[in-house]
């Protein structure tokens, strides 16, 4: 039976076989799944903003795609893990408040939505599943077993990508 690990909001985690990560309340946020299936590890990150460079005080590497995704990634090759076997799968990233304005700062769910499909593009890690945008929240369950990622979402229900 898996042991079910939480992520936190800004941070990341990494697991094997048989265990499974989950993060509650991606808004805006949106959280990174990456799976090794040959090895059986994943990681997951609940990401909150696109880029380090937007804060001045940024010690929290997790907090940020530019920085949490590859310090994960690493963590990732450290289980044993290679990069060229990951696979990938993302949701969250919600437009969670209607604004009249067309700044590109209050657009932050579709910037971090962006900022991480760059990044795994970097990386050249395909991503399988991506569930984002829309105006609700989610939670979501990663399963080590299967690369399964379970979303739940009030009033969406439940799927699996």
């Amino acid at each position: 039976m898996e042991n079910i690990i939480k992520v936190g909001m800004a941070d990341w985690k990494v697991a094997a076989h048989p265990d499974a990560l989950t993060t509650l309340g991606l808004g805006s946020c949106v959280g990174i799944c990456l799976y090794d299936g040959k090895r059986k590890i994943i990681g997951m990150a609940h990401i909150m903003l696109p880029s380090s460079d937007l804060v001045r005080a940024n010690a929290n590497r997790a907090k940020f795609a530019d920085t949490g995704i590859p310090d994960m990634v690493d963590a990732m090759l450290r289980m044993g893990s290679d990069v060229r076997g990951m696979t990938a799968k993302i949701a969250g990233g919600a437009q969670m408040f209607a604004y009249s304005s067309g700044s590109d700062i209050i657009r932050i769910g579709a910037r971090n939505a962006e900022a991480t499909r760059e990044i795994l593009a970097g990386y050249r890690i395909p991503i399988l599943a991506d569930d984002t945008g829309g105006t609700f929240g989610r939670t979501i369950e990663f399963y080590a077993c299967d690369g399964r990622l379970m979303v739940k979402t009030i009033g969406h229900g439940v799927k699996t990508l």
